[in-house]
């Protein structure tokens, strides 16, 4: 299910992108991964190997665009949207969205294709979903 390892290596090359993945973070990947339906048929107990596959992949002088790469072309564009929605979750789930973060959300956009509209709609969204009382 390479979809699946598509929209977990999303999630965590967001966390990583500040090269500080919070346990908020990886907590928020596990909850997207257990109760998303785009995750459905996901054996749960595989998430850590995929997430080590991806942070293995970093290490490559290449592995940003690699990682970018397989994402792209492992997503059917249905959930290209919902690649990008889980990513804006990771990103502001621990309360502070840094620029590195940002940066990788901007370049996951324009390899996903999602219109800046749609993006803004998104991002919006999980700011209110994250926000703190």
């Amino acid at each position: 299910m390479d979809h699946h390892r598509a929209l977990i290596y999303t999630m965590v090359l967001v966390s990583a992108s500040d090269a500080d993945m919070t346990d908020t973070e990886l907590r928020s990947i596990g909850h997207q991964v257990q109760h998303l339906p785009a995750f459905h048929g996901v054996d749960a107990d595989r998430l850590p190997t995929i997430a080590n596959e991806c942070t293995q992949l970093l290490e490559d002088p290449d592995g940003l665009e690699k990682a970018l790469d397989f994402i792209h072309g492992n997503l059917p564009p249905r959930l290209r949207e919902t690649a990008y929605a889980v990513a804006c979750d990771i990103a502001v789930a621990d309360g502070k969205t840094t620029q590195e973060e940002l940066r990788l959300l901007e370049m996951l956009r324009h390899r996903l294709d999602i219109g800046r509209l749609v993006a803004a709609a998104i991002e919006r969204g999980a700011r209110a979903r994250h926000i703190a009382p």
